[in-house]
């Protein structure tokens, strides 16, 4: 590597701007296994395990259930039987395809520490366990629930995301670090949110029905918050680290403490601003109040 070259371009490769779904996830896939190859060529203990996860297959969904079924596999739910679910689901479904390509591409562009496509497949939790609980909310809408309950507890067991089956997700989904993150039964989580570690999003109590957060697009909510009842985070709101949000956040507003409280700045946010793409976490202390 040239001096002064660092391993994390400043500007992650981008597809043709004019690609279509299935285009984009062709360009990603090719950038995939290029990685790849040079990866197995610099680093020779990891050719055969490159090459049996990434560069034997044909495509990214089968790249992916094979991972995830290795990943997820247990002494009585076969790594097989994982494989044919994970692989059926994906390829009958192009949404989840294209939400595999978001999820990934939000990783690569958003954390610092993401080295390369290919590192974020084979190795971010966050994002693994994403595309497992898109299975397995597929199975849950399928009225499959025993099939999606246990996949929720393999989840659990080895990344340490609990999602239940139920909850909704969008697209560009990144769950950064992704330790000890909880989402409830009815929580929906929109297009382009940023999570980080042991988020929660939980209900109040012992009631029933729709009881968990909604989520809106661009939402960043900070490492430790936690967010209770059927409450709305609006449109690209931030939810400061370790806050307690028992209220409705208006869109591009910020909460933060515990309980928390709304701040404002002088200047309001901008209305192109996107927290969950820029990652912004510490914008509004520069000159901030609470508001009761």
């Amino acid at each position: 590597m040239p001096a002064g070259e660092s391993l994390h371009p400043s500007q992650p490769p981008q597809p043709p701007p004019a690609a279509d779904p299935e285009e984009a996830a062709s360009w990603l896939w090719a950038e995939i296994k290029a990685e790849s190859r040079r990866d197995a060529e610099s680093e020779p203990a990891l050719a055969s395990y490159l090459y049996s996860t990434i560069l034997s297959h044909s495509s990214l969904e089968r790249s992916l259930a094979f991972h995830l079924g290795n990943k997820l596999c247990s002494s009585t739910l076969l790594s097989t039987l994982l494989y044919d679910l994970f692989l059926n689901t994906f390829s009958a479904d192009p949404d989840l395809r294209s939400a595999a390509v978001a999820d990934l591409r939000a990783a690569r562009s958003r954390d610092p520490a993401c080295a390369s496509f290919s590192h974020c497949l084979l190795n971010y939790k966050g994002f693994l366990a994403c595309q497992a609980h898109r299975v397995a909310h597929k199975l849950w809408t399928q009225s499959r629930r025993p099939l999606a309950l246990a996949l929720q507890s393999r989840i659990s067991d080895v990344f340490a995301v609990d999602i239940h089956p139920g909850a909704k997700l969008g697209k560009g989904i990144l769950f950064d670090h992704a330790t000890g993150v909880v989402v409830g039964e009815t929580a929906v989580i929109g297009d382009n949110v940023s999570i980080l570690h042991h988020v929660t999003l939980g209900g109040t109590g012992k009631a029933g029905g729709d009881r968990h957060p909604k989520i809106g697009d661009g939402v960043l909510i900070g490492a430790g918050a936690t967010i209770l009842g059927n409450v709305k985070i609006g449109e690209g709101a931030k939810i400061g680290a370790g806050s307690v949000v028992l209220m409705e956040v208006p869109p591009r507003a910020t909460a933060v403490g515990n309980p928390a409280r709304l701040v404002e700045g002088k200047e309001a946010s901008k209305l192109e601003e996107c927290p969950g793409m820029s990652m912004d976490h510490t914008s509004f202390m520069a000159d901030w109040s609470y508001t009761i």
